[in-house]
């Protein structure tokens, strides 16, 4: 953005760097800033407290074939919980706020915000109340209904057993999918111009999932894209699902770890701050080839 002084006749850029300078700062210290460290970090044998030793792509060479956590546990747990949560949470957030938009204006908003609450306040909902219903003991809901019912004899330890953990991760989290993504899609439903459905009717649209096909989600691509990206970050910071429900790091057995586990595991418990940020490197990769994709399949075609 350029200013023309009146006076000089000449082009100022210093307006536009005065208004921009509060988000590049920000920018710079809390995004770039570490994204550089991390990336430095990575090439090092760093282990807090003595100097770091260059080690090259030593990190990433033992990341893929010494690990062996990593590659049998970490990476097939990741796959599949992103997998399921991701395209599944996104699903979901689409279909519930499409639901929502057919109501009134105080139903629609109480149940808002009753579906968003969980993205806000998973943390003590997992600690609390997904702990009482998975409980270990027969005080657990789950545990009560089925002995009532005669379908088990004895308690399942739902939060230990390796079996059992990743398939409740997934409930957990599916259920604390409705955040901001889903409050975006919310509002580009409900700022539809009405008459494109009017016209679509005349054009031949003769049902709601037509409607939806070919006018709901073409028309609000910025908030499908937003919504797409939210979900794809949230799904592969979100490890610390596992901990909370099973109360340890590293999971039983492995079975919830997913890969932000594992750099907190070998980055503040194992204090191995080196291959911690290459492991983080590799996940900031991933996060960034998703969010490519998402776009590619969201952004607004130039023509």
């Amino acid at each position: 953005m350029k200013i023309r002084n009146k006076f000089t006749g000449k082009d100022n850029n210093l307006n536009a760097y005065v208004f921009l300078a509060p988000y590049l700062i920000l920018f710079f210290i809390f995004i770039l800033t570490p994204i550089v460290i991390a990336i430095m970090l990575s090439a090092t044998n760093f282990n807090t407290l003595e100097f770091p030793g260059f080690v090259g792509l030593m990190n990433y060479v033992n990341l893929i074939t010494q690990d062996e956590i990593f590659m049998q546990y970490v990476l097939p747990n990741t796959i599949t919980y992103a997998l399921i949560v991701g395209p599944g949470g996104y699903v979901l957030s689409f279909l519930v706020a499409w639901a929502l938009s057919q109501l009134s204006k105080v139903p629609r908003t109480i149940l808002a915000l009753i579906f968003y609450s969980p993205s806000i306040t998973s943390g003590v909902a997992m600690n609390v109340l997904w702990r009482i219903i998975f409980s270990g003991d027969q005080t657990g809901y789950i545990n009560a209904w089925l002995i009532k019912l005669g379908v088990i004899t004895e308690p399942v330890q739902w939060l230990t057993e390796s079996k059992y953990l990743l398939t409740i991760m997934i409930i957990v989290a599916l259920w604390s999918s409705m955040g901001v993504g889903f409050l975006a899609i919310l509002a580009g439903i409900l700022n539809q111009d009405e008459t494109l459905y009017e016209a679509a009717a005349i054009d031949g649209i003769k049902n709601r999932f037509q409607e939806v096909i070919y006018i709901t989600i073409p028309t609000m691509k910025p908030q499908m894209l937003f919504a797409a990206v939210m979900s794809i970050v949230n799904t592969f910071q979100n490890g610390m699902i596992g901990v909370q429900l099973s109360g340890s790091n590293p999971t039983p057995g492995y079975a919830g770890q997913l890969v932000v586990n594992h750099i907190e595991d070998y980055g503040f418990i194992r204090y191995e701050m080196g291959y911690a940020s290459a492991v983080s490197v590799v996940l900031l990769i991933t996060v960034y080839v998703f969010s490519r994709v998402s776009k590619r399949l969201f952004a607004e075609k130039e023509y």
